[in-house]
Order: C-alpha cells, then structure tokens, then sequence
C-alpha cells in the first residue's frame, strides 16, 4: 500500500479509538476471548428469539437455520476479531480505514445509536425476568417494581463501567460468570428436555410448522443476532496476543452459546407454547436458581453494549475520555429502558441487519486476506480522503439490496446474498479507489 501523499489535520491527541493498540499492552488470551464471547452470546434476549421459530417453523427447520445461522454468523464475528487483533484497531478505526475519516463519522453514529438500541432492550429483558423472579418468590413489586428494577440494573451497568474492562473479561467473566451461567444452561435443558421426552419427543420432534416464516427468513433472523455484534467485537479483539487466538476463541465461543441458546428458546416454545420465556423458564425444577444465574450473566450483554458505544463515541469526541461516555451511555440506556417496547425486537434486529450486514461485508473485502496488515504498524485515519467513495457507493448499494431481495427474490432471504455481494464486489475493487493508497503506514 502506498502512504498518503497528501496529509491532513491529526487525529485530535489522546483518541484511543483510532490508535493500535501496542503489543505489549495486550492481556487476552484465546481463552479469554472464548470466555468472553460465551457470555455475551448467552441470554435470556437470544433465547426470545430462539422462540420467535416456533410455531412458524418445524423443530428440523428451526435446528437447521440455527446451526447454519449461527455458524455463518460467529463465522463473521471471528474474521473481524482476527482483523482488529491483527491491527490493534477498534470498529471506529477500521471504519475510518474503509470508507474516510469524513464518512465513517455517519456508521458510527449508526452504532452508537443501535447499542442504546441494545442497551436499553438489554435492560427491560433483565427487569422484566427480575419483575417474574420477585413474583414467584412470593413478593408483590407493585407498580414502583418496574422503574425501581430497571434503575437497579442500570446502577449495576453504571458500577461495572467504572472498573477497567480487560479486568472485568478476566477475573470476574471467565473465573465466575462462566462457570455459573454454564451450570444453568445444563440445569435447564436438562429439565425442557426431559419434559420434552414425557410429552413425546418423536411427535414434538416431527411437529410441522404452522407457515408464515421460510427457512431463510429464519436464517435472516438467526444471523441478525450475531450480526449485531460485528461493530462491538472489534473494541475487544484488539487486546488480543494472536490473531489466530481471536479468531478460534472468538468463533468457539459465539458459536457454542448462540446455537444452545436460540436452540433452548426453541424447546421452550415448543413444550410450553402458551407460556411467554420466563415464565416458562420459572416453571422448570430449579428453574428460579437458573434464571436468577442468566439474568446475573446478562449484566456483561448491557455492559459490552455501554462499552463499546464509549468507544465509538469517544472517536467522534475524544477530549471525553472512555470511562465518562462509558457512564454517559449507561445513563442513557436506563433511561430509554423505562419507555422501551418489546415488541419491536424483530423489526429492530432486521433494520440493523439491513444497515451492518453491507457495512462489514464491504469491510471485509477491504481489509481481509492480508490487505489489513500493514495497519498494524500505524493507520492513518489522520491522513486518509475525507470520504472513500467506493466503499460508501457499495455500502449503500448494499443495504439497498437488503431491503429488494425479500420482495424480488424472497426464496433467498437477504442477508447472505447480500453479505456476499458486498464482500465480493469490494474485494474485486479493493484497488480502485477504495481508500487502501491512502493510508499511511510506518516503516
């Protein structure tokens, strides 16, 4: 790659965002980032969703969309850890790399404003199961319930975005979170299991679905879960040693705890089909143990969306340092928590989907096979064209092509032909134009 030959201002000093992380600064082993991706990938949200396949679906159509969804999404997530840990750089940095330091201030917006998104649904998951727990215990929380639950939680986010967030993954995630939240999966699917097998597994198993849902609308929504996460992994992965250590510990890790999940939302919904998740989930022996123990492990799902969203905002505002947006985030999501309706989770993940799905397969083409590693010694953000036209025009060509196929070509689904055009197309151009000469590289 050629180094920039027309410099512009700096980055303003003092912007982690977009500066590498040095080597000698990076503490996460492959365990680690397994460890990591575990846990955020285990919750009582992806089990919602998980539910939403029934009854459209059969249990076999279902299994299959999850074991591919989950698959081709973790698949996603670890090729862009294993770019971040090459570079050093967080999401906010390779956007800036891609697509100029100009333009990237708009997909960056995009996902602070999607992990309020996330954050505040995090958030009413965890008070609306505290709501459930305090009930079956024999408490009545009143209507004082919801706010005070929901301000407990947000306190807790509030708490846990003080400390240092490499600690956090290390100590308290893989050494306790971990191993508790595992237990409980194991508790409970044993539990819907058996329930299962006393209602007749061969008939539940050759269930047919009802309709209303293809298996690729199905892996749409599958995929949707992990694709949420493509703008957070990178903020993470670059405190990785390995890259090959991001890539396997991030890909196990996603991939063991969204096909188990989404797969447990399915069984609920399948043995318990008039019961909302919850409730079902506090009807199993043991079940008030197990879901008290999930809900405790959602805590690093709104911790890692408040995170990341510093990050990224601390790009478009470093004089604010990552631990004060880290706060300000917190507070915000809280607050929308308080007003937030579940019922437009679906619509929500797919609009996200329409607008990250084509963000980083063009990404991908851009700084896949090698062509990210001369960003390793130093990127220049600084120095790049304000907008990399390019990559933009593929982008929105993209999310346009999200929204068209579904009415044009519905058999397909959307996202993985889209995913694949965009990726293939700015592979195929990745020398024309596409910001690469432009960016500055140390010797």
């Amino acid at each position: 790659m050629a180094a920039a030959t027309a410099p512009a201002s700096p980055c303003p000093p003092g912007n982690q965002a977009l500066t590498p992380i040095a080597p000698q600064q990076r503490a996460f082993a492959t365990r680690d980032h397994a460890a990591l991706w575990f846990s955020l990938g285990v919750g009582l949200l992806v089990m919602q969703v998980g539910a939403y396949l029934m009854p459209a679906l059969s249990p076999q159509a279902a299994l299959a969309a999850i074991m591919a969804g989950s698959l081709l999404g973790a698949g996603l997530l670890a090729w862009v850890a294993k770019i971040a840990c090459d570079t050093g750089l967080a999401s906010a940095g390779l956007m800036h790399a891609v697509y100029g330091r100009h333009f990237a201030r708009l997909p960056i917006l995009l996902n602070i404003v999607q992990l309020l998104g996330w954050g505040a649904f995090e958030l009413v998951v965890m008070r609306d199961a505290t709501l459930a727990i305090a009930t079956q215990a024999g408490l009545q929380p009143g209507s004082a319930g919801l706010p005070l639950a929901t301000l407990f939680w947000g306190a807790v986010v509030l708490l846990l975005i003080s400390g240092s967030m490499v600690q956090l993954v290390r100590r308290l995630i893989a050494r306790i979170a971990l191993p508790l939240v595992l237990l409980s999966l194991l508790w409970l699917s044993w539990q819907f299991l058996a329930l299962a097998q006393s209602q007749g597994w061969a008939a539940l198993w050759q269930r047919p679905g009802s309709g209303g849902m293809g298996v690729m609308a199905a892996l749409d929504l599958v995929i949707a879960m992990p694709i949420s996460w493509l703008p957070l992994v990178a903020d993470y992965a670059r405190h990785g040693r390995s890259g090959r250590g991001a890539l396997a510990g991030t890909w196990v890790g996603y991939l063991l705890a969204n096909i188990w999940c989404y797969s447990l939302g399915v069984l609920v919904a399948l043995v318990l089909p008039s019961q909302d998740l919850v409730t079902a989930l506090l009807l199993a022996q043991g079940g008030l143990l197990a879901l008290s123990l999930i809900l405790i492990d959602e805590v690093d799902n709104a911790y890692g969306d408040a995170y990341s969203g510093a990050v990224s905002a601390h790009s478009l505002w470093p004089r604010w340092s990552i631990r004060r947006l880290g706060v300000a985030m917190a507070v915000a999501c809280t607050l929308a928590a308080m007003a937030l309706p579940m019922h437009s989770l679906e619509p929500f993940l797919l609009l996200l989907s329409s607008v990250f799905v084509p963000l980083f397969g063009v990404m991908l083409g851009r700084l896949a096979w090698g062509a990210a590693q001369p960003l390793v010694a130093q990127v220049g953000v600084a120095h790049s064209p304000g907008v990399h036209w390019l990559p933009v025009l593929l982008w929105l060509a993209g999310v346009v092509c999200y929204h068209l196929l579904p009415r044009l070509a519905p058999v397909l689904g959307a996202a993985l032909p889209t995913l694949a055009l965009c990726l293939l197309l700015s592979w195929l151009t990745r020398g024309q134009g596409a910001g690469q000469g432009s960016l500055k590289t140390a010797a």
